[in-house]
C-alpha cells in the first residue's frame, strides 16, 4: 500500500505543477516548479522513495527516447545532419573529457572514471526543458530542430559513455582498443535491434489487422511494449538499450508511414503517448525535489570528501563545472560554425552569417534535465568487491545542481536572447504545404467521382448521389483554387481561410455549448450528447489542431 500510496502522491505533484506553472505571473519552468513541490513533499509529508537504479532506468529512459525518435521531424533533421551530430557526438566526447578533466582537478577526492561518469550524464540537453522555459517566447523552428535532434543523439552517445566509465570504474581496467571495439558492438547491436524489433512488431501488427480488423486499444498497447521490448533484448545481447529505444521511435515513424493505422487509433495513440510523455518527465523532476532533502541532509558529510567543511563549497562546484559546461559548447559551436563557413565559402556557397546572439542562445540551450538525473541516479551504490560506489552521493548532488542552474540561467537568459531572433529564412515550405495539399484534393476528387459512379449506378435515386458528390467536391475544387493562384491570390485566400476558420471554431463552441445544456437539461440522452460531442470535438480539432 506505501508505494501505491507514493505513485498516488506523486501523480497528484505532478497535476498540481501543471495548475501553479500555469498560474504564475512570469514564465518559469515547468521542471523547476516540479522540482520545488517535490521538495516540499519530501519534507512535510517525510517520503521517502527507495530508487533502485537498474528499474528507474527502465522505466523511464525507453518511452521517452523512443518517443523523441518517432516524433523528431526526419526532413529537419536530414537537413541539419552536420551541425546535430557535431553536437551530438564530437561535443559529447569533446564534454565527457574536457569537463571530466576539469571535475577531477575541480574535486580530487572524486576518482577519474567517477568524474567522466558524471561528465558523461552531464552532456546530454533536454529540449523539453527548453521548450518549457520559452513557452511564451517562441524559438525559432530550425534552432529547435537542431536542439531536438542533438537531444536525441546525445542521450545515447552521453549514457553509452557512461556505460563505459562505470565499467571502469567497477574493474579498475580502460582499454582504449577494448572499448572502441565494444562501442562499435553496442552502438551498431543496439541499433540493430531496434530497427529489428520494430519492423517484426509492425509487419506482424499490418498482417493480422488486415485479416482480423484493427482494434485501438491493441494498437496502442503494442505501440507501448515496442520500446521496452528493444532495450531488454538489447541488453540480453549486452548492447545499448538506450540506442535500440531510439532506433526502434525512429523505425516506427516510417513503419507509420508505410501502412499507417485508422485515423481514431492514431488520435488515442497520440493523447495516451503524450499522456505518459507529461508523467515520465513531470516524475523524474518530482523524484529530482523529493530526494533532494534527504541528499542535502548528507551534504555536510559529502563535502568532507572533497577537503572542506563548508557547504558553500557545493554551491562554488556547480556554478564552476556549470561554466565549464557552457564554456565548452560555446567553443564548439563557435569553430563548428567558423568550419562549415569555410566549407561553404571553398564551395562559392554564400551562407547568412549567424549573430552573436544566436551563438550564445544555441549555447545557453544545453539545458540539463531528465536524462542527465535519470542517468546519475543509475550509478551503482557498490564496487563488484561490495565496498560503496566511491562518491556517489557527492555525484549525484552536483548533477542536481547543475540541472537546477541550467535550468534557471535558461530561464533567466533565453527569453532575452530569443525575443526578436530570427532564423534564415526556410524556403519553399509554404510551397510544399501548397502542393501536398493541391495533390490530396485531386486524389479526394477522383475517389468521390468513382464513389459517385459506383454508389448511384442501377438506383432509382441516383440523383441523391450526384448532388452529394458535387457538394463534396466543391469543397476540394475551391480548396485547389486557393493554393493555385498568383502570390495575392494565395494571400486573400489564407486571410479568408483565418476569417473562416475563426467563424467555424465560434460556432462549433455554440454548439458544444447547447448540447452541454441540452444534457443538463434531461432533453437528450447521454448516448446521443457523447456522440455529438465526439463530431464537435473532432471538427474543432480538425480546425485548431
Amino acid at each position: 500500500m506505501e508505494s501505491v500510496t507514493i505513485v498516488l502522491v506523486l501523480l497528484l505533484v505532478l497535476v498540481v505543477s501543471g495548475w501553479v506553472n500555469r498560474a504564475l505571473p512570469i514564465p518559469i519552468p515547468r521542471p523547476l516548479v516540479q522540482i520545488a513541490l517535490g521538495a516540499v513533499v519530501g519534507l512535510a509529508a517525510d517520503l521517502r522513495v527507495e530508487l533502485n537504479p537498474e528499474l528507474f532506468f527502465l522505466l523511464f529512459l525507453p518511452p521517452l527516447l523512443f518517443l523523441d525518435g518517432w516524433r523528431i521531424p526526419k526532413e529537419e533533421m536530414l537537413r541539419d545532419a552536420g551541425t546535430i551530430l557535431e553536437l551530438a557526438l564530437g561535443l559529447v566526447v569533446f564534454t565527457v573529457l574536457g569537463v571530466g578533466l576539469f571535475i577531477h582537478w575541480l574535486v580530487p577526492a572524486m576518482p577519474l572514471p567517477v568524474a567522466f561518469a558524471l561528465a558523461a550524464v552531464l552532456s546530454p540537453t533536454d529540449p523539453i526543458a527548453v521548450t518549457s522555459i520559452a513557452a511564451r517566447v517562441p524559438i525559432p523552428k530550425r534552432l529547435m530542430h537542431i536542439l531536438e535532434g542533438e537531444s536525441l543523439l546525445n542521450d545515447a552517445s552521453g549514457l553509452v559513455c557512461l556505460r563505459f566509465a562505470v565499467a571502469a570504474m567497477l574493474t579498475g581496467t580502460f582499454s582504449l582498443y577494448d572499448a572502441a571495439l565494444s562501442f562499435l558492438w553496442v552502438a551498431l547491436g543496439g541499433i540493430a535491434v531496434g530497427l529489428l524489433v520494430t519492423l517484426a512488431v509492425t509487419r506482424a501488427k499490418t498482417w493480422i489487422a488486415r485479416r482480423i480488423g484493427e482494434e485501438a486499444g491493441t494498437q496502442i498497447v503494442v505501440s507501448l511494449l515496442i520500446p521496452f521490448g528493444s532495450y531488454l533484448l538489447a541488453e540480453h545481447l549486452h548492447c545499448s538499450g538506450i540506442l535500440a529505444a531510439v532506433a526502434a521511435g525512429i523505425a516506427m515513424s516510417f513503419a507509420e508511414a508505410a501502412g499507417p493505422a485508422a485515423a481514431s487509433t492514431r488520435m488515442q495513440r497520440a493523447t495516451v503517448w503524450d499522456t505518459i510523455q507529461f508523467v515520465a518527465n513531470g516524475i523524474i523532476f518530482v523524484l529530482l525535489g523529493e530526494q533532494l532533502p534527504g541528499i542535502l541532509e548528507r551534504a555536510a558529510e559529502t563535502v568532507a570528501l572533497t577537503g572542506h567543511h563548508e557547504p558553500i563549497w557545493l554551491v562554488i562546484y556547480v556554478v564552476a563545472i556549470n561554466m565549464a559546461l557552457g564554456a565548452l559548447r560555446f567553443a564548439w559551436v563557435w569553430v563548428s560554425l567558423r568550419f562549415f563557413l569555410y566549407r561553404a565559402n571553398r564551395r562559392g556557397v554564400v551562407v547568412q552569417r549567424p549573430g552573436w546572439r544566436l551563438l550564445v542562445a544555441t549555447s545557453l540551450a544545453g539545458v540539463r534535465g531528465a536524462i542527465t538525473l535519470a542517468g546519475v541516479l543509475t550509478l551503482p551504490l557498490f564496487l563488484n568487491d561490495g565496498e560503496p560506489f566511491p562518491a556517489r552521493d557527492l555525484a549525484i548532488l552536483l548533477a542536481m545542481g547543475v540541472i537546477i542552474l541550467s535550468l534557471v540561467a535558461a530561464s533567466v537568459g533565453l527569453p532575452l536572447l530569443l525575443r526578436g531572433l530570427e532564423m534564415p529564412e526556410e524556403h519553399g515550405q509554404a510551397e510544399e504545404e501548397d502542393r501536398a495539399r493541391v495533390v490530396a484534393a485531386e486524389a479526394a476528387i477522383r475517389a468521390v467521382e468513382r464513389a459517385e459512379h459506383g454508389l448511384a449506378e442501377g438506383r432509382a435515386d441516383a440523383d441523391l448521389y450526384v448532388e452529394a458528390a458535387a457538394r463534396v467536391m466543391e469543397y476540394y475544387r475551391a480548396r485547389i483554387d486557393r493554393r493555385t493562384g498568383d502570390g495575392a491570390a494565395k494571400g486573400l485566400a489564407r486571410r479568408s481561410e483565418v476569417a473562416e476558420r475563426a467563424m467555424v471554431l465560434a460556432a462549433l463552441r455554440a454548439e458544444r455549448r447547447a448540447i452541454q445544456d441540452l444534457l443538463r437539461l434531461r432533453r437528450i440522452g447521454t448516448e446521443t450528447a457523447a456522440r455529438l460531442m465526439r463530431e464537435v470535438d473532432l471538427l474543432e480539432l480538425r480546425y485548431d489542431g
